[in-house]
């Protein structure tokens, strides 16, 4: 397992934040009424705990497994259910990742964000399968799509500008085509302070793009894409039904 977070771990939340600003309403939607009673709500690539608060507030009886395989991104979710008596009661974290993590028998949910393009397409056709072997008729899997369906030209971008205390940060990403399906995307936080960058923290890594409608040929599921109440579709969510 390769580990595409510990290097720029403790910048993760500032994106983490305007992330769950726009993706947790609806994944909240997503998931208000689902039983629970089957097994755990299984949330794979938990990151530093953001979406797993989401999930516990949308199902307030639920048992969540919470897989995180990054041991630095990990010990930041462990922190935030640690010091919460409400997730401490009810998450459990483990360190697994999606390819060969140990399951459950049962699971009622599963919620998968910034994950599904780590993995190569024959590998989410596993997971698919060992899934949708867990989940009861009706089962969802929520997956976040990224709005990149296919390998493009992304140029570099500054993608986030936040000031925390003296210093600023700001978040470069861009992309380019790599092999067969996948995009090559490369970030750079950029620490500033009075106007001279200190540090900067670089990384690349492989995202496999995909689109609903490739989800839905891969599990053999009925796929979606999340939609607004004007009927407008939101590009980062997709609902995998069983």
């Amino acid at each position: 397992m390769i580990d595409h977070y510990s290097p720029s771990a403790e910048f993760y939340d500032m994106v983490a934040v305007r992330h769950i600003a726009s993706s947790g309403p609806p994944l909240a939607r997503v998931l208000a009424g689902i039983d629970t009673g089957r097994g755990p709500v299984l949330e794979i690539g938990a990151g530093t705990g953001r979406v797993t608060e989401v999930i516990a507030a949308a199902l307030p009886g639920a048992e969540i497994l919470a897989a995180e395989p990054s041991a630095t991104m990990r010990a930041q979710l462990m922190a935030r259910v640690a010091r919460d008596p409400g997730l401490r009661a009810r998450v459990t974290v483990t360190d697994g990742a999606a390819q060969d993590m140990a399951l459950p028998d049962r699971l009622s949910a599963v919620v998968i964000f910034g994950v599904a393009g780590h993995l190569s397409r024959s590998e989410r056709m596993i997971l698919w399968r060992k899934l949708a072997g867990r989940l009861p008729e009706g089962g969802l899997i929520v997956v976040e799509l990224m709005g990149v369906t296919a390998p493009r030209v992304i140029p570099p971008t500054m993608s986030l500008r936040e000031t925390i205390g003296q210093q600023t940060y700001e978040w470069w990403i861009g992309g380019e085509p790599a092999e067969g399906d996948a995009m090559r995307f490369t970030t750079t936080w950029k620490v500033i302070h009075e106007g001279r960058t200190v540090r900067e923290v670089a990384d690349s890594y492989d995202w496999h793009t995909f689109d609903v409608a490739q989800l839905a040929r891969e599990s053999g599921m009925t796929a979606r894409r999340i939609v607004e109440a004007g009927g407008n579709a939101i590009p980062e969510i997709g609902v995998l039904t069983k």
